[in-house]
């Protein structure tokens, strides 16, 4: 998404330096992928060396001063979750944004996702409702594909803030793909504006860490 192909993780004297996405480095990237010899290996680890580097990711990466640290994990509770949480919790981390689709499958399962940062102690900053419609590329006209409100209706029940939704966009998936970036190429897209309305709910709960 990034256009990070084939970029390589460097030792530095205070670490592992991180993969930088412009000169400015202003957008730094740490991933398994670019500690592997091709890019098409699969990782096929157990927990605890999965759970060692997540660690090492945390505090053996030279990150420097960060206005925001974000982990992308996948979907589940699994060992990875507890190993990024334990990790973080000396930083204290401003909290989880969980993302769900509009299916009650998807609902259901995002549902243990927030029973699970209740146990864990990790505040909800909220829950964002992904595939929610289709955007026609031509009229920019939304069409509910799946059902539709299944986030809200989870973020009501949970009692958590619902950011918004994000419908399906070919641009934006084409941007995702190609390494394009979507907010400067299609700001007239309605999801442009669902997508800046969440990162701003976001910011507003969420002051950048001071050094």
């Amino acid at each position: 998404m990034f256009g990070a192909q084939g970029k390589a993780v460097h030792q530095c004297d205070r670490g592992w330096a991180p993969v930088f996405l412009d000169r400015e480095q202003s957008i730094s990237l740490m991933s398994v992928g670019f500690l592997l010899e091709k890019p098409d290996e699969a990782v096929v680890w157990r927990g605890p060396k999965k759970n060692a580097l997540i660690k090492q990711f945390v505090s053996d990466v030279a990150w420097g001063e960060l206005d925001y640290l974000v982990v992308d994990t996948p979907p589940g509770t699994s060992d990875e979750h507890m190993a990024a949480i334990e990790a973080l919790r000396a930083y204290q981390p401003l909290g989880a944004l969980v993302v769900t689709t509009p299916q009650a499958v998807s609902v259901g399962d995002v549902r243990r996702e927030l029973t699970f940062c209740r146990k864990t102690g990790l505040r909800v900053m909220g829950v964002v409702e992904n595939m929610s419609g289709f955007t026609c590329p031509h009229c920019t006209e939304c069409t509910s594909v799946f059902s539709r409100g299944g986030g809200e209706e989870l973020a009501r029940l949970a009692g958590v803030p619902f950011l918004g939704s994000v419908p399906l966009d070919p641009e934006l998936m084409r941007s995702l793909e190609e390494g394009h970036d979507f907010i400067r190429e299609f700001p007239g897209s309605p999801t442009f504006t669902a997508l800046i309305s969440i990162a701003q709910k976001i910011l507003d709960v969420t002051p950048a860490c001071l050094p």
